[in-house]
């Protein structure tokens, strides 16, 4: 076997050595993608409030259930009927990389009627007050700044009664209640309409609506 040219094996070795350093580069520069967070927000009948939210892009998934009251574990005969002190809620699983906790709350606020105070739309009672619940001071700050501008730029003279709240235990609602807007599409379409919600939004939010 002849002997490779000193120039050669200069360029080979040279060759192996840069590779070696671009692997390391590649290795130790990997981006992790971010934790599924989570955001839990009232808005009414949180069938509603699930629709809603599951269309928006980097939304893992919302669930329903009852938070921001005095009984463990309420179930829904309990919360419906006042005692409680819970609202209708959904916990929203989240793609930080997708969509940041600034553009959920951006997004919530044409979902509801900000104006009702202890009510959404035919629902009354305080079990279907709007809240945003936040949990750390980062996100008080985002949400109250948002509150900040809403009301200097909101379409609708009506003062904003929305509750914000630090959060508090979220319990999740019982199983026929998750997707229901799925699982009863026909039934679910019944109540939304015959509600008034999507009419009521745009009489209220205008070109701000979400379609």
């Amino acid at each position: 076997m002849s002997k490779l040219p000193e120039h050669s094996t200069r360029n080979y070795i040279n060759a192996t050595a840069f590779g070696f350093t671009v692997f390391l580069a590649l290795a130790t520069n990997t981006v992790t993608a971010a934790e599924p967070a989570t955001a839990v927000f009232a808005g009414g009948c949180f069938w509603c409030t699930e629709s809603d939210f599951e269309k928006l892009n980097g939304v893992i998934k919302a669930e329903s259930g009852y938070t921001d009251g005095h009984v463990k574990n309420p179930t829904y005969r309990q919360v419906s009927a006042g005692g409680t002190g819970h609202t209708e809620a959904v916990q929203v699983t989240y793609d930080p990389d997708i969509v940041s906790y600034r553009e959920l709350v951006e997004y919530f606020w044409p979902t509801i009627d900000p104006t009702q105070a202890d009510a959404q739309f035919c629902d009354h009672g305080s079990q279907y007050r709007s809240a945003i619940f936040y949990q750390t001071a980062e996100e008080k700050a985002i949400v109250e700044t948002s509150l900040a501008k809403l009301e200097t730029t909101k379409p609708f003279a009506a003062r904003i009664v929305t509750q914000l709240a630090q959060r508090s235990e979220f319990y999740m609602a019982e199983d026929y209640h998750q997707d229901y807007y799925k699982k009863n599409p026909i039934r679910y379409g019944y109540y939304r309409n015959g509600c008034g919600r999507d009419q009521q939004l745009k009489d209220l939010w205008g070109d701000l609506t979400h379609k």
